[in-house]
C-alpha cells in the first residue's frame, strides 16, 4: 500500500501565518485558510470587535452554523432518497404480484 506523502504550505490567515502540514493537495489547504480568513474578515467587517481571539471564535461559531445547517439539507436530501426509494420498490412489487 502506497502512503501519502504529507503537502506543508505556508497560510497567511487574518494577518498571521501559519505553517501546515497535510496530506490534501496544497490548493485545497490554501483554499481552507483562504475561507477561513474570509470569515474572520467579514467578522471583523461587520462588528466592532478587535481581538484576534474573539473574531476567530465568531468565525468558528459562523462556520460551525454553516456545516451544521448543511448537514441537516443532506440529512432531509437522504430521506426523501430514501422515501422515493421505497415507493419505487413498492411499485416494482405490485407490478410483479401482477405479473
Amino acid at each position: 500500500m502506497t502512503e501519502r506523502q504529507a503537502n506543508n504550505i505556508i497560510v497567511q490567515i487574518f494577518g498571521t501565518e501559519y505553517s501546515i502540514k497535510g496530506e490534501s493537495d496544497v490548493e485545497y489547504m490554501q483554499a481552507i485558510a483562504n475561507y477561513i480568513d474570509q470569515k474572520m474578515r467579514d467578522v471583523q467587517k461587520n462588528t466592532s470587535i478587535k481581538s484576534a481571539l474573539k473574531v476567530s471564535i465568531l468565525a468558528a461559531l459562523n462556520i460551525v452554523d454553516e456545516l451544521f445547517r448543511e448537514r441537516e439539507k443532506y440529512e432531509q436530501v437522504i430521506s426523501e432518497l430514501e422515501q422515493r426509494i421505497q415507493k419505487l420498490a413498492e411499485l416494482v412489487n405490485t407490478f410483479e404480484q401482477n405479473d
